[in-house]
């Protein structure tokens, strides 16, 4: 069979739906038609008689799997299709399909509309059905103005009680509730406090404006952390933290470890610097899940995922392969630890070690040479009283 022809057009809450000429053509010559169950109310006094509609359900596999017998489909979405839209999903699962668009207004910028509020710097993030990842990230940046799509897991009150958990209450909210339908449409503007409370109509959608900045620090002085039983020694010091980070360079990293990461310092700090990425963290002590509870709170990094137990006995294949790891503490173990890196590590990884001692030094030294990798860096740096630290990297 020729290449599929996908007619995609977008379409409001409307229960009046205005469908300009070309559009109604395409309905009117259709014979298989797709979209969700609410799309497929909404749309109903449009079809033609006896058309098949294909319910786009998960999983997609086998809405694809029906979509195959038909040359031409016309597809119902929500507002403009390629804004975090099916069109997208079309194009990644069957690249050599003939796309064509009829796009509407999306519901954030109906929502914008609708506050009279200019957009153009709006960064807009989708909640439906993803994780945290790209909203947390737009928090930490400190974006401006954030426009973010929920779903029934991810509400606004959800949203707003995370940010208010990472010490995020420098937003007011504004809630768009069924926009485009006039019998059920609400626009509410809220504080995050007010917006804990709220259960808005489904489908809404919100944009964050920011009221006042919130500080983000580079180099966090130890002493502003929870610690350890109060020990100021069992923490990477700031300015060891802060050249360490930049030799593993992960301005162009995807995924970073911090293995022994004790109060959450050095994962804290990359987080801060730089929020797309991934970061997993791992630590022996109990007492360390609390700490990192309590420091990425203070410091405003949702995101981080902490992983307590014995690294060399924790099973880390369901955890995105790193390409920099830090290593803060080993108990001995140096060598070993390095090897199981060395199963998972991408190959272009980084690894970074802070050597104590000439003790800990050969022994990475050692690792490095047992998994075929070399150290490429090696710098001495002393602070305070404290005892000269040797910041090494492998590549």
């Amino acid at each position: 069979m020729s290449e599929q022809i996908f007619h995609i057009i977008g379409i409001s809450d409307c229960n009046d739906l205005y469908l300009p000429p070309a559009t109604q053509k395409v309905i009117a010559e259709g014979t298989a038609f797709s979209g969700g169950r609410r799309h497929h109310e909404l749309v109903k006094p449009y079809l033609p008689e006896g058309t098949v509609w294909i319910d786009i359900t998960v999983p997609l596999s086998d809405v694809f799997a029906r979509y195959a017998p038909y040359r031409e489909i016309v597809v119902f979405a929500s507002g403009d299709p390629l804004f975090f839209g099916f069109a997208n999903t079309i194009k990644r699962e069957l690249p050599e399909s003939d796309i064509r668009l009829y796009p509407s207004f999306n519901s954030l910028q109906m929502l914008a509309h609708r506050m009279l509020l200019p957009y153009q710097d709006m960064r807009a993030v989708s909640l439906t059905g993803r994780p945290w990842k790209e909203f947390d990230s737009a928090l930490i940046r400190g974006e401006k103005l954030i426009g973010v799509l929920t779903d029934r897991t991810k509400t606004p009150a959800a949203i707003a009680s995370r940010m208010l958990d990472y010490g995020y209450s420098n937003y007011r909210m504004t809630i768009g509730e069924a926009l485009g339908n006039e019998e059920r449409e609400r626009v509410r503007t809220l504080s995050l406090e007010a917006a804990v409370g709220v259960d808005p109509v489904f489908p809404n959608c919100l944009i964050l404006e920011r009221t006042s900045v919130r500080p983000r620090p580079f180099g966090i002085p130890e002493s502003e952390f929870h610690l350890l039983d109060g020990r100021r020694r069992m923490i990477t010091k700031m300015p060891v933290r802060l050249l360490s980070l930049s030799m593993l360079d992960l301005r162009n990293r995807r995924s970073f470890w911090d293995i022994g990461f004790c109060t959450g310092s050095v994962s804290i700090e990359a987080k801060l610097q730089f929020p797309e990425l991934e970061v997993t963290s791992f630590e022996q002590r109990p007492e360390g899940k609390g700490l990192m509870d309590l420091n990425s709170r203070k410091f405003g990094t949702p995101g981080i995922r902490a992983i307590i137990g014995d690294f060399l006995e924790t099973d880390v294949s369901g955890y995105t392969r790193p390409d920099a790891v830090f290593i803060g503490g080993h108990g001995g173990k140096l060598v070993e630890i390095l090897q199981k890196i060395d199963t998972v590590l991408q190959p272009d990884g980084i690894i970074v070690f802070n050597s104590v001692s000439q003790e800990s030094k050969e022994l990475f030294y050692e690792g490095i040479r047992l998994t075929g990798r070399k150290v490429t860096d090696a710098v001495r740096l002393a602070v305070d009283t404290y005892n000269p630290i040797e910041i090494l990297k492998a590549k």
